[in-house]
């Protein structure tokens, strides 16, 4: 093959042409130490707090302590393949995560990477920072559109409203993320309409948890037909602290894209106890100093940065709404440890769950002496109003006649039928898993409670009574079931 001259001075030139002498400048830093998930970089002077930084193999970081002579930072991954003397790169990125519609329906992890094996979210195309501050007072507006949660003696008793924050507080096993999933599941009659503005979206985060316990989750919510408009947000317990730390972060973020487009969203926070004994873990690696139990002195301030971006905003702002329900675990009924008060003095209200209760059969298992919702009355619709008004005082005085009558045996007859009646008020406050209740038939039946058309019937007949009074009023009186529903 003859190559003339006059050829290869042609190609050279259009070589010499076509090259571009651009290049890239990043900063970058090395690895001093790493171990338990952190990794103390030399270098990266001018790296942000907050920052992503990237380590070899693709694994993310994000940089927590700017120290004098070295950066502290925390690994979104596994450490194991890191090395001392290992470069570290600066992204020039503050974490931030996929938001929008695509992500309904789906199960991703803290960093909106989908973990579900459905393949990528489809358009999802913006993103926005996990961590950013709440909206300020005058963006807001008071809580007055209810979020029901299908479960009687919460909608009763504990109303919660859209923009709300309620806490759902008790011991393992209680059924604290059961009435969670059973506020998502009864979302699914709103949700079917056309009319955005009463749908309410849903963002579940669970938080070192275990990866059979989500997967059951999610085929819960698949069977109920709830996963259509629902996020699951995944950090399990084998995940990184820094991961289970970042969760909660990750789904607000996916929340408030709702908010701020004038749409309604509720997210589940299961659990925040685990949140911060995970960033404990972080915080002692990193050697900032310990405080109460060990936690960092600013463990207030995680979870009050999180939960004050749950706001009602006003219509200037579109009118749309962030409602939070954190959970939080306690040991042996001890609601005045650390993580318990400070979340009890941020939130506006809390669902308390006992163990007692939930053995004697009272499920769910909530105490409706000690809980209590600051906001959601105002968010109750009328008839709800009017029929729950009597059972709070109703249960009130049964719970302190019903303390004396263990004592003596001769009650007059006026005790005696305030005791009947809190039984069968009791009684017909219970009910099953993942049955919720709507709103028109909970005033039905407490309605009938409190009027006393129960008193005639022995406490173990009160469910047959509610179902056949309800399926009476569907099949002669449908138009009493529809008023409530549309005039509230």
């Amino acid at each position: 093959m003859d190559i003339q001259p006059s050829e290869i001075s042609a190609i050279l030139k259009r070589e010499i042409k076509n090259f571009d002498a651009e290049a890239e400048v990043t900063e970058v830093g090395q690895v001093l130490s790493v171990g338990d998930g952190i990794a103390r970089i030399y270098g990266l002077d001018n790296v942000q707090a907050g920052e992503m930084v990237e380590f070899p193999g693709g694994i993310k970081g994000m940089a927590l302590n700017l120290e004098t002579d070295n950066v502290g930072a925390v690994i979104f991954g596994n450490d194991s393949t890191i090395k001392e003397g290992d470069t570290v790169k600066r992204t020039g990125a503050i974490v931030d995560v996929p938001v929008g519609k695509a992500l309904l329906g789906r199960v991703v992890d803290p960093l909106g990477n989908p973990i579900d094996g459905k393949g990528e979210i489809k358009g999802a195309a913006e993103r926005r920072r996990v961590d950013v501050k709440a909206p300020g007072i005058i963006p807001r507006k008071s809580v007055h559109e209810p979020v029901q949660t299908g479960l009687k003696a919460i909608d009763t008793l504990i109303p919660i409203g859209r923009g709300q924050r309620e806490l759902i507080i008790g011991d393992r096993q209680t059924g604290k993320t059961a009435v969670a999933i059973d506020a998502i599941i009864n979302q699914r009659s709103v949700n079917s309409g056309t009319d955005e503005k009463a749908k309410l979206y849903c963002i579940y985060v669970a938080i070192g948890q275990k990866r059979s316990t989500v997967a059951q989750i999610v085929k819960t919510l698949e069977d109920a037909g709830a996963m259509e408009y629902t996020t699951v947000v995944a950090a399990t317990a084998s995940e990184p602290a820094p991961l289970q730390f970042l969760a909660p972060f990750a789904g607000c973020t996916m929340g408030e894209w709702f908010r701020d487009n004038g749409m309604h969203a509720l997210i589940i926070y299961d659990d925040l106890s685990k949140q911060a004994v995970a960033y404990r873990q972080m915080s002692l690696l990193l050697r900032r100093p310990p405080g109460r139990e060990a936690y960092p002195g600013d463990v207030f301030y995680l979870h009050s940065r999180l939960l004050e971006r749950a706001a009602k905003l006003n219509e200037d702002n579109g009118a749309g709404s962030l409602t939070a329900l954190p959970i939080i675990e306690t040991q042996a009924n001890d609601v005045s440890a650390y993580i318990p008060t400070n979340v009890i003095s941020i939130t506006d209200g809390q669902i308390f769950l006992e163990t007692d209760l939930f053995y004697q059969g009272i499920r769910p298992a909530v105490n409706v002496g000690i809980s209590v919702s600051r906001v959601g009355s105002s968010a109750q619709i009328k008839a709800m109003k009017q029929v729950a008004g009597p059972i709070k005082g109703e249960l009130a005085q049964y719970r302190e006649m019903a303390a004396f009558a263990k004592f003596g045996s001769d009650l007059d007859a006026a005790t005696q039928r305030m005791l009947a009646r809190g039984e069968r008020l009791t009684e017909l406050l219970k009910q099953p898993q993942y049955k919720p209740f709507a709103v028109e038939e909970q005033v039905a039946v407490i309605y009938a409670g409190t009027r006393g058309y129960l008193d005639p019937f022995p406490t173990n007949r009160v469910g047959a009574f509610q179902e056949s009074l309800l399926s009476k009023l569907k099949a002669s009186y449908p138009q009493f079931l529809e008023g409530i529903r549309k005039e509230k």
